[in-house]
């Protein structure tokens, strides 16, 4: 299962989100760029980013985040304000391994089946849900496509992946979280990420056995300190399998 250690960033700052609300943000006084160096150095395959200023619409991270993907050795996921293709595109010119949709998808699917047509392996399906309904707008508007209709209407692209984030529990109800993570990876055959869950080293331990969760964020735990990344990283390894004995 692979880790994303994950950053999210605010007027250049990083940040936690309580159920996603922009206005109540935790503000870790870490440099940004050091920090996503230190978790390449540490051992991290990819590196997750989330803009809060784009997904607002009143600002970017443009040039950190440019600076984290020129500086840090693993590749970049990076997530908000993905509303054009022209914007996609711009970011995979400039590094970024894979790009997050969340309300793109929703608006103008043949953009973003275009889009993962073009850069396979790049596109990451964002369902974020509440209250069972899939949400869109940085988490502020209901659409009205149920998330199973979502997911089987991108079966057949090259999706990267999906990342599932439950966020009536966003960290407090992990149980209730991992019920609709198992619910609606049974519904894709892209691997699935985890979002929000991740609260503490028996978190990592029980999403390994969930089927078709292929990795999982963790954020506030890391900047919180709850959980060490290399301790992390070393229970998400996949566990050895038995070896065939020959006579």
């Amino acid at each position: 299962m692979i880790i994303y250690p994950t950053m999210e960033l605010q007027d250049g700052k990083c940040v936690t989100l309580h159920r996603g609300r922009l206005e109540e943000p935790a503000i870790y006084h870490v440099d940004p760029v050091e920090t996503a160096i230190g978790w390449s150095e540490t051992g991290a395959e990819w590196i997750h980013v989330t803009d809060f200023d784009a997904v607002a619409g009143n600002g970017n991270n443009d040039a950190l985040i440019e600076e984290i993907i020129l500086r840090a050795h693993a590749p970049v996921q990076l997530a908000g304000g993905f509303r054009s293709r022209e914007r996609v595109e711009s970011w995979i010119d400039r590094g970024a391994g894979r790009i997050v949709l969340g309300t793109l998808p929703t608006r103008d699917p043949d953009t973003v089946k275009f889009l993962a047509d073009r850069h396979p392996d790049q596109i990451v399906l964002a369902v974020d849900i509440r209250e069972g309904k899939l949400m869109t707008d940085g988490w502020t508007t209901p659409s009205a496509i149920a998330p199973e209709d979502f997911l089987a209407s991108y079966a057949s692209s090259p999706l990267a992946g999906i990342l599932i984030t439950d966020i009536d529990s966003d960290i407090d109800e992990p149980d209730a979280s991992l019920g609709v993570l198992t619910g609606l990876a049974g519904q894709t055959r892209h691997p699935v990420i985890a979002s929000g869950i991740v609260r503490g080293l028996d978190d990592i331990s029980r999403l390994k056995y969930v089927p078709n969760i292929a990795g999982a964020l963790v954020g506030r735990a890391l900047f919180a300190r709850d959980v060490d990344l290399a301790e992390v990283l070393d229970i998400a390894k996949p566990e050895p399998g038995e070896t065939a004995r020959f006579i």
